[in-house]
């Protein structure tokens, strides 16, 4: 089957090759009781994460670089992946929470056929969607974690293979917006959290992120991240060997006070470190 499931569409017969994703079948690269989601997500015991491999994005300076360029990971077939469901789920997750999964639908689905789990599931996602595979996903969706990484064109030429980014993924955030918000005891159960990562020297692009954010409905929360490390591919980027500054990092902050926002998680300007990144097994 010709492979049409992110918008790069790019043909490819995933069951004897990679797409443009790099990816042929599942590779998962860890899954565990992940607690460093905000808080409604990762709650008390933990969010189920798995992390997916490969990426039809590949922003240069992908915390997750050697995911995203399919470096390491464990071939998984579609009954080992509803194990791992039902394995996290017995382990005590708040949620399932499927990290870059678009290029995976098709075998999610087919998992998912296996086993459902009776745990809210999570779509983590850079926001490079196409509508129709969204449309798809929301049969199993309860929670959308979409990234909006740039609104500016040319930040999504310089750092992704992607000049179109938010030509799919703002449509595709208005469509997530929609689901209604359910939170039980600080645990959501539904609802949608836009994240957006503030890069050095891309501060106005914030702001517009923060603007647009503030169109969708008020259910939608919003988490700003501050955690820019210097990573992944970024020899030939000189403005990203560097953390953001404080003055970037409270001009975005003013916007988000302007803009009114009330469901918001803010990442403090000392977050700039590896720490999040989880140590693979595979």
């Amino acid at each position: 089957m010709k492979c049409s499931q992110c918008p790069v569409l790019c043909g490819a017969d995933r069951d004897n090759g990679v797409g443009a994703c790099g990816a042929g079948g599942i590779k998962i690269a860890k899954y565990y009781l992940h607690p460093f989601e905000e808080p409604p997500i990762s709650y008390k015991k933990g969010s189920g994460c798995i992390f997916f491999c490969g990426c039809s994005l590949r922003c240069v300076f992908c915390q997750n670089y050697e995911l995203s360029r399919s470096l390491r990971g464990k071939d998984f077939s579609k009954e080992q992946l509803a194990q791992i469901f039902k394995q996290l789920e017995e382990e005590g997750a708040d949620n399932i929470n499927l990290v870059n999964p678009t290029h995976y639908l098709r075998d999610i689905m087919g998992a998912i056929e296996i086993y459902r789990p009776k745990i809210p599931i999570v779509y983590n996602t850079h926001g490079y969607e196409r509508a129709e595979q969204l449309k798809l996903a929301s049969e199993f969706v309860d929670i959308w974690l979409p990234d909006l990484k740039f609104i500016d064109p040319s930040l999504a030429k310089r750092y992704t293979l992607r000049e179109d980014y938010a030509k799919f993924a703002l449509p595709a955030i208005r469509f997530m917006a929609q689901k209604p918000l359910n939170m039980e005891g600080g645990k959501m159960l539904s609802g949608c959290i836009v994240r957006h990562l503030i890069l050095p020297l891309a501060a106005y692009d914030s702001v517009n992120v923060v603007k647009f954010v503030s169109e969708l409905p008020p259910t939608v929360y919003f988490s700003l991240m501050s955690q820019y490390t210097p990573f992944g591919d970024i020899a030939n980027f000189p403005e990203l060997q560097r953390g953001i500054t404080r003055r970037e990092y409270n001009k975005v902050l003013a916007a988000v006070e302007e803009a009114g926002l009330k469901n918001v998680f803010v990442q403090d300007f000392s977050s700039a470190k590896q720490d999040f990144i989880p140590k693979w097994d595979y």
